[in-house]
């Protein structure tokens, strides 16, 4: 049986109407994407193909995984998930956040902005934290990706110049 913490982490603890939310300013997206959050899981940090992003709002304690899986030869995303410690508007950015990189070039993903997430979820001024965290988390998964990338490239190198 989960514990608060975890049914929190998974989107899944206490429970409030999908009416009561939406009357509280939340808007009926935010509270789809919390209620039915897409992506929710985690990769192999270690597989290669992986790019994991870890940030934290620690104003709010929000924190927010966001994992992408990369096709080396076309250098698409083709596949990201998502754990978030956090509100429903963390949960909902992240969820957002999973969606909009799915079958993109790590270029594109790199554009997308905070604001472009916030006006899709209509999240309150006090909110935008949460899509801040979100492109952080796509920006932060793209680095490790790229990191993990060179050096795997430069190992390869090495071992090409212990062979010659």
């Amino acid at each position: 049986m989960l514990s608060f913490s975890g049914k929190r982490l998974l989107g899944l603890g206490h429970r409030v109407s999908a009416a009561a939310v939406v009357g509280r300013g939340y808007h009926e997206r935010v509270v789809d994407h919390y209620d039915n959050p897409r992506n929710v899981g985690s990769f192999d940090k270690n597989d290669s193909s992986v790019g994991t992003g870890l940030v934290g709002a620690p104003a709010c304690g929000d924190v927010m995984k966001l994992q992408i899986r990369v096709d080396e030869e076309s250098g698409k995303i083709v596949d990201a998930c998502f754990k978030t410690f956090g509100c429903g508007s963390a949960i909902a950015s992240s969820s957002v956040a999973t969606e909009w990189v799915k079958g993109k070039k790590m270029e594109e993903v790199l554009s997308i902005k905070n604001t472009e997430i916030a006006k899709h979820l209509s999240l309150p001024p006090v909110k935008l934290h949460c899509s801040m965290l979100a492109e952080d988390a796509i920006k932060a998964a793209v680095k490790d990706y790229e990191a993990k990338k060179a050096k795997h490239l430069g190992n390869a190198e090495a071992a090409q110049v212990e062979k010659a």
